[in-house]
């Protein structure tokens, strides 16, 4: 287990959701804090509250490209395009939907915590890939 695994671990524990995991991440990451945004990014966790709607993990990796890309960045749509094909790709052919409920089974948080882990292990992991090869540095804070 690497230290970015450990960390996600311990945001979990302290009861964030996966879009808020992986901002926190990119704000430590950058050394900056802003708890609005995180507070704002709970409204994205257990698909909307509703587990009907996208995965916390999608959705927050979406924002955290737009976050370590900048929002202005020209090659945002196609980013994020490529993160949410390759999270189709992983994930969802398994379970035929991006919902939060058909990836996790409809299993409550609490039960799910190692399955949303991997996912969101692997969409940073994957956000980090994507800026690479774009060029943008995500240290940027642009």
């Amino acid at each position: 287990m690497d230290d970015t695994a450990l960390k996600m671990m311990q945001l979990a524990h302290q009861g964030y959701s996966c879009a808020q995991i992986l901002l926190k991440l990119a704000l430590e990451l950058r050394r900056e804090d802003n708890p609005g945004l995180i507070r704002a990014l709970a409204g994205l966790a257990d698909g909307c509250s509703q587990g009907r709607a996208t995965c916390g993990a999608l959705t927050g990796g979406c924002c955290l490209v737009a976050y370590l890309a900048a929002a202005n960045h020209p090659r945002l749509p196609l980013m994020t395009a490529e993160l949410t094909d390759w999270f189709s790709e992983r994930f969802c052919k398994t379970h035929g939907s991006l919902a939060c409920d058909a990836l996790t089974g409809g299993q409550p948080p609490q039960h799910v915590r190692r399955q949303c882990g991997q996912m969101v292990y692997e969409v940073y992991c994957q956000v980090l890939d994507i800026l690479a090869s774009h060029a943008v540095d995500p240290l940027d804070g642009a």
